[in-house]
């Protein structure tokens, strides 16, 4: 039981402290639409991508090459944060493209995976712990960011203005930045 402890806490922080560009990738998908119900579907969505290739990748079916899979995981976070500025409403195609970029995402995971190994024995054990550790980190973002600014201002009708675009547009920002770095000088 301790053992998937470990994964547990594993995967809650490689959202909380240490997964940034997960965070920001998270708040991408709640700024677009702050629906509490509709954020925690896109997560879920999301969670369910990146558990597949997770567990192919840390199976050995799958061998992801962190010098592809970084930059494309800044450029998804760049792209939901562009989305946000360009789109006032989720389309129905969101869910895909949330479940293509969890696929990228969960390649990522693989590295955290690495770094402490997997246990054999309890291989889909800890491959479940470490994928609800995640998921426990998204929803505490989730709702953080639903009660410090959501909650309080989604309806005014400066919010999109004054909230989602600069937010939207600092997050893109930072993911242009990164996706830059980890396409010229990622090693």
């Amino acid at each position: 039981m301790e053992l998937l402890g470990q994964y547990l806490s594993l995967g809650f922080t490689h959202v909380i402290p240490y997964g940034f560009d997960h965070v920001l990738f998270i708040l991408s998908i709640f700024f677009l639409n702050s629906n509490l119900k509709s954020v925690i579907i896109q997560c879920s969505v999301f969670t369910i991508a990146h558990s597949i290739t997770l567990a192919l990748a840390a199976s050995g079916h799958i061998i992801p090459n962190s010098k592809i899979i970084e930059p494309l995981i800044a450029l998804s976070i760049l792209f939901t944060s562009v989305e946000n500025i360009i789109h006032s409403k989720m389309n129905a195609w969101r869910l895909i493209v949330v479940f293509l970029f969890g696929l990228i995402h969960g390649m990522g995971f693989a590295n955290a995976l690495q770094d402490i190994g997997i246990s054999q024995n309890h291989f889909i054990s800890a491959l479940l712990f470490f994928n609800v550790g995640v998921e426990f980190g998204q929803i505490i973002v989730i709702f953080l960011a639903y009660f410090l600014i959501s909650k309080w201002f989604s309806s005014k009708s400066w919010y999109k203005e004054w909230v989602v675009y600069p937010i939207s547009s600092v997050i893109g920002c930072i993911a242009l930045y990164w996706t830059i770095e980890r396409i010229f000088f990622l090693t």
